[in-house]
């Protein structure tokens, strides 16, 4: 068997989590508005999910601004982190319990809806986590997500790797491989799921300063999860260069500085015989040309001659 993918570490990604749950509240800003954008996407179909599941729900955030919506009668919540799973229950008083998104815990066909706020940028076999969802779906299933994507934090990025060069005199990795828009589209079509829609947001947050920033990224247990990157702590003064390069390179004439998150939205559907599909090749009742009408034909060069 091939070696398991490991772009970011899991074990680390549980004990921040572990850590932001003690004061989520504080930080799940980011959270909140995402969860409320998926909600909104859940409107726009008319079918009923009876059994959903939330992948990796955080504070508890999707379950109390789902409610109801879609048809939901049961949602499971479940998380990596004991201490956001225990927050979730409180929170909601939904069925919830630990569990890993890259192994999900259910029988083939079991749900009728899987949703996801924002945990799914961090998990390494992508294309995998897909197929798993597919397959524990029921027929004409609907899949619903969202995650960051690689044009996040982009200025942060820039600006702690210019000031760890001149600091420390070496740069460690800090660009995560998320999914690009332009990808997610075939991915899910290789898992097997029909008529898929990708779309994304920028959501830009406005910061008194790239510290504070930081600071913020850490609460929300979301800062660099690569695997190969230093495990060193990073210098004070690195951070204070970071921030002045920030400042210097898209800080405002207020002093502020802003910080954008590309987040991308999946939306595809479990195979069903009910659904629409496209005419065989031939099968066509109309012809284009009485549709269109007369097509004027193309001048000949050779006549102007």
């Amino acid at each position: 068997m091939a070696d398991p993918i490991t772009v970011f570490d899991r074990h680390i990604l549980k004990l921040r989590r572990e850590r932001a749950s003690k004061r989520a509240s504080e930080f799940n800003f980011l959270f909140v508005e995402t969860a409320e954008r998926l909600a909104d996407r859940l409107d726009d179909t008319t079918r009923k999910f009876p059994l959903a599941v939330d992948l990796g729900c955080h504070n508890g955030e999707l379950g109390q601004i789902i409610g109801a919506r879609g048809g939901i009668e049961t949602l499971h919540q479940c998380d990596i982190s004991y201490g956001y799973a225990q927050s979730a229950r409180m929170r909601n008083d939904r069925t919830t319990f630990v569990a890993d998104e890259e192994f999900l815990p259910f029988g083939d066909g079991a749900l009728d809806l899987i949703l996801s706020n924002l945990s799914l940028h961090w998990v390494n076999d992508l294309p995998g986590m897909l197929l798993q969802a597919r397959r524990v779906l029921k027929p004409d299933g609907l899949f619903l997500a969202c995650l960051l994507g690689g044009d996040t934090l982009r200025d942060l990025r820039e600006a702690l790797m210019t000031a760890e060069a001149e600091e420390e005199g070496g740069v460690s990795p800090r660009v995560s491989p998320f999914v690009d828009v332009r990808d997610a589209g075939s991915l899910l079509q290789r898992s097997g799921f029909a008529l898929p829609v990708v779309d994304s947001d920028d959501i830009t947050i406005d910061y008194p300063d790239a510290l504070k920033l930081m600071r913020d990224l850490s609460g929300m247990g979301e800062s660099n999860l690569v695997t190969i990157r230093s495990k060193k702590f990073t210098k004070r003064s690195t951070l204070a260069r970071a921030a002045a390069i920030y400042h210097e390179r898209h800080g405002r004439p207020d002093g502020r500085v802003h910080a954008k998150f590309q987040v991308i939205y999946l939306t595809a559907w479990a195979p069903d015989e009910s659904q629409p599909k496209p005419l065989r090749r031939g099968t066509g009742q109309v012809s284009l040309v009485d549709f269109l009408g007369d097509v004027p034909n193309k001048p000949d060069p050779a006549k102007n001659n």
